[in-house]
């Protein structure tokens, strides 16, 4: 919050959401993606982009972060019957709003200006080349962001969005373009996972055992509601590598920051010694 006549007076408002992931490389360190977005569009296209595992992802994302997510099926154009691919994509929560069509057209603004309220934030997520950009650029009423067409013999986008950029629309919402993630890492993200998967937990809490596994326990819900065919098998294996990999990347920026506070306080230490020689 700006005060342009005491500048030393303005203060930092804290951020009302923040999506993060695991930054690619080795050394567990955290990326931040976005803040302050009030409706997350996860963005797939009706070709082999589309997986229900990077929608998981990024909906967790969104989950943990407080924010919205909607659930964006381009090119439904490509498909004879895109009805499968929507399906699929409702499958994923019954908390997420669903959409789809043919990015060309009016299609794009009349669909999702129910969330581009004038002082709301919003981000296109996803793939490169299932879009993102076409989306901005509709809702912008602007050929402003360059946008490129995906390579034919594998259906894979071009990166054409390099960084992440903040446009006006003209009626007051601002719209976030990002480039396409190969690599999306959760850290830190429990309770966006739980919330994705919230029939899971609500399984879980019927199980004879409290720390249940779902592994092979008598009187498991879990197991029996695949036995029922009320949860997909699939589902649950899902859920747990999602479980298992933010367990370890949190556990391991964890202990990152324990050793960066350590030698932070024996930095200031050594600091106070040579003050005190001094």
């Amino acid at each position: 919050m700006l005060d342009s006549t005491r500048p030393r007076s303005s203060r930092v408002l804290e951020r009302t959401s923040l999506i993060k992931r695991r930054a690619p490389g080795t050394d567990r360190q955290e990326q931040l993606i976005a803040a302050n977005i009030d409706t997350a569009f996860i963005v797939t296209s009706c070709n082999q982009d589309f997986k229900v595992a990077r929608l998981e992802r990024y909906a967790a994302l969104a989950f943990e972060a407080r924010m919205t997510p909607v659930i964006v099926v381009t090119k439904t154009d490509l498909v004879t019957d895109p009805q499968n691919y929507i399906d699929a994509a409702r499958a994923v929560s019954d908390l997420i709003d669903v959409v789809a069509f043919d990015a060309r057209g009016d299609a794009p603004r009349t669909k999702l200006l129910p969330w581009c309220k004038p002082g709301k934030t919003v981000a296109f997520l996803g793939s490169s080349g299932v879009g993102k950009s076409t989306l901005a650029n509709a809702l912008l009423e602007s050929q402003s962001i360059e946008t490129q067409t995906i390579r034919e013999d594998d259906a894979k986008g071009r990166h054409t969005t390099t960084r992440r950029e903040l446009h006006a629309m003209p009626n007051g919402c601002l719209v976030l373009d990002s480039p396409g993630m190969r690599e999306l890492q959760l850290t830190d993200a429990a309770e966006g996972i739980n919330g994705l998967f919230a029939d899971i937990q609500e399984l879980a809490a019927q199980c004879r055992f409290k720390n249940c596994q779902h592994d092979s326990e008598p009187e498991c819900a879990v197991l029996k509601a695949i036995d029922e065919g009320v949860l997909d098998s699939d589902r649950l294996r899902r859920w747990r590598n999602l479980m298992a990999e933010d367990a370890f990347n949190s556990a391991s920026l964890a202990e990152r920051r324990s050793r960066d506070k350590a030698f932070g306080k024996m930095v200031r230490g050594v600091k106070k010694l040579k003050d005190v020689r001094k």
